[in-house]
């Protein structure tokens, strides 16, 4: 009798280790089912590029049921694991819930982004974690030119409309304010009525330095590098107040920003630590070994699989991460979920198991049109040719040569025809002018004056 495999979540790790599953398991050995609500893989590392409209937003996600052909699709959520029984509870987008009954369990719920109780943030803020927040913040830039254009020059609501936040300095907050400011640099050869001096960008960082995946040395240049461009940088400060979009800084700086966006760090789903009895750490995530299985005080958790930015897996790398852990990120997402995948087949045969050791061979981040930067142990490349190894490296990243051929053919049409700089911004109502317009039956209080006019006018011409 084949085994049921159960993958929680469509990101990165579930969507690599169903792939690698549907390549290695053979016909009937197991049946792979993944559970998300979303019918797609987001590829994040793009989201800054969506965001500046450098990536069309479709071309950075990847659609599950084209790519898996053996794989069962349920479009929902699991809400409660009891593993000691095998049982997920799954509640479908549409439906009620209903228990799912499994053998091996794959947790690869990835992250969403984790915030403090600052006032305003939860009201005011976006996130940039998911392809929609990514494709709102390229709207919301654009649309903000387009109300700061009809006002005065020198008014405060137009100096709120082209004030740009961006709150964390790590690799997503550099790479996401880099982008925004080179689109927004772009947009001014199309926006007449608007100066460069006007822009106004700002990155808020807590700690004293930027970018700690990177030497000092290499973080310094990109700091003089975004300084250079127009970009305010706040290290050592703690944004302390975000309502109606007036930003209180710690030193004490306000100012008022319309566009704030929130990078600052992520955690997992915090149903994982309240609603399942698999271990996790301190901060939600669940336990693993170097060979994935989940593992716990008592030993391992049999059937229980974990990857990617859930999980807290041992980095026994030369390099190790903080704490001794992998760190949240692509690259370790993707390697896991392929030897997870591996690991999962070989102990469905009774192999032996292999353990996750990836050394990080650098890190890359783009830093808007023609700016980059490379780090690799002590060697580093900066500007256009570390911009370069950057669109090479995550184009060849994406999964499946369909989606690498749109991302490539979607920069190649930027380099002869600019990016595109339409604003799709209504279409968070999209039947907003047909409600405006829409022919609607008459009041109840209208529809019996007009019966009673009628009457009386049918009486006076008797």
């Amino acid at each position: 009798m084949s085994k049921k495999i159960l993958i929680v979540g469509g990101g990165y790790a579930g969507f690599y280790t169903a792939w690698k599953l549907e390549k290695w398991l053979r016909k009937g050995e197991a049946e792979v089912t993944i559970v998300d609500p979303l019918p797609y893989m987001s590829y994040l590392p793009l989201l800054p590029e969506v965001a500046a409209g450098s990536v069309e937003a479709r071309h950075a996600v990847v659609a599950r049921r084209r790519h898996l052909e053996t794989t069962k699709s349920i479009a929902g959520r699991v809400v409660e694991i009891k593993h000691a029984k095998k049982t997920a509870k799954i509640e479908p987008i549409v439906g009620k819930a209903f228990e799912f009954e499994y053998d091996h369990i794959v947790i690869a719920t990835g992250s969403v982004s984790r915030t403090f109780p600052i006032p305003g943030i939860a009201d005011n803020a976006i996130g940039l974690k998911t392809i929609e927040e990514a494709v709102a913040v390229r709207d919301r830039l654009v649309g903000n030119f387009e109300r700061a254009a009809v006002l005065p020059e020198g008014s405060a609501e137009r100096a709120k409309f082209l004030t740009i936040t961006v709150v964390g300095g790590g690799f997503g907050g550099i790479e996401t304010v880099a982008e925004l400011r080179s689109f927004a640099t772009s947009l001014l050869r199309r926006y007449k009525e608007i100066h460069f001096d006007e822009l106004q960008f700002h990155l808020i960082e807590a700690m004293g330095r930027i970018m700690p995946e990177v030497r000092e040395n290499t973080a310094e240049w990109v700091m003089k590098n975004l300084t250079d461009r127009g970009v305010t940088i706040h290290l050592n400060t703690q944004l302390t107040s975000a309502v109606d979009k007036k930003i209180e800084l710690s030193t004490g700086e306000t100012f008022e920003s319309d566009l704030i966006v929130w990078t600052a760090g992520v955690m997992p789903l915090p149903f994982l630590a309240n609603k399942t009895d698999l271990p996790t750490g301190p901060r939600g995530h669940v336990l693993a070994r170097t060979d994935l299985r989940v593992e716990g005080e008592n030993g391992i958790v049999e059937g229980a699989w974990a990857a990617g930015d859930t999980s807290a897996v041992p980095d026994i790398s030369k390099t190790p991460g903080p704490g001794g852990f992998c760190v949240p990120n692509a690259q370790h997402a993707v390697r896991q979920a392929k030897l997870l995948a591996k690991n999962i087949v070989a102990d469905l045969r009774g192999e032996g198991l292999s353990e996750y050791n990836h050394s990080n061979l650098g890190a890359v981040a783009g830093l808007g049109l023609n700016h980059g930067v490379f780090q690799s142990g002590n060697f580093a490349i900066r500007g256009y040719f570390a911009w370069l190894a950057h669109r090479f490296y995550h184009g060849l990243a994406l999964p499946s040569w369909e989606r690498k051929w749109r991302v490539f053919g979607a920069w190649m049409g930027h380099f002869f025809l600019s990016r595109d700089i339409v604003n799709t911004e209504l279409g968070e109502h999209p039947r907003a002018a047909f409600e405006e317009f829409a022919a609607r039956p008459p009041k109840p209080e209208k529809a019996d004056k007009a019966s009673k006019a009628g009457k009386s006018l049918a009486a006076a011409t008797k």
